[in-house]
């Protein structure tokens, strides 16, 4: 009786560890698409692998995420130009510039 308890508890653990690996971050779904800025100069586009960005040039850099921060590059080069995201909802997201400027965009 004790051997089925614990493998049963180990069987729990282990599915509990498999799901949270599994699960990946929830912001990227969210952060795909086009965004534009309130002021309306320029429109952010994000897909799986790439982030564009109209005003500064419109050539598309890969990036990665860590935690709330996106890192981009030019064709895996570094350094990486580093945006935090301040704030991430369905139709808005703030994002601070590598510059430490804050800017607000919409969907």
């Amino acid at each position: 009786m004790k051997t089925w308890a614990l493998i049963l508890i180990h069987v729990v653990i282990a599915a509990i560890l498999v799901t949270a690996s599994c699960s990946g971050p929830a912001a990227k779904g969210k952060l795909k698409g086009e965004w534009r800025s309130t002021d309306g100069q320029t429109v952010l586009k994000i897909t799986n692998k790439q982030f564009t960005m109209n005003s500064d040039s419109p050539i598309p850099e890969d990036y990665f995420m860590k935690d709330d921060t996106i890192y981009t590059s030019f064709e895996g080069n570094q350094p990486y130009s580093k945006f935090i995201i301040v704030k991430l909802d369905d139709h808005q997201l703030k994002l601070m510039y590598p510059d430490s400027s804050l800017m607000e965009f919409d969907r």
